[in-house]
């Protein structure tokens, strides 16, 4: 079973395709790459995303946009 967080694009680097989601329920930050994205995302964006263990620690994936 997974995880699905909530919280808002901290900043997405389009040209770089990566950036930081801040979560809702604490000030944690995950970093998020161009390949875990559903939808296409950018600053101030509310998304819900899963969590999972990368090669340079936690990333965000299937991160979609919502309302």
């Amino acid at each position: 079973m997974t995880n699905k967080f909530q919280g808002t694009v901290k900043f997405f680097n389009e040209t770089k395709g990566y950036g930081f989601i801040k979560h809702d329920e604490s000030n944690k930050e995950t970093f998020v790459h161009v390949n875990g994205l559903i939808h296409e995302i950018q600053a101030d964006d509310r998304v819900e995303f899963e969590v999972q263990e990368g090669r340079k620690g936690l990333n965000a994936v299937n991160v979609r946009r919502i309302d």
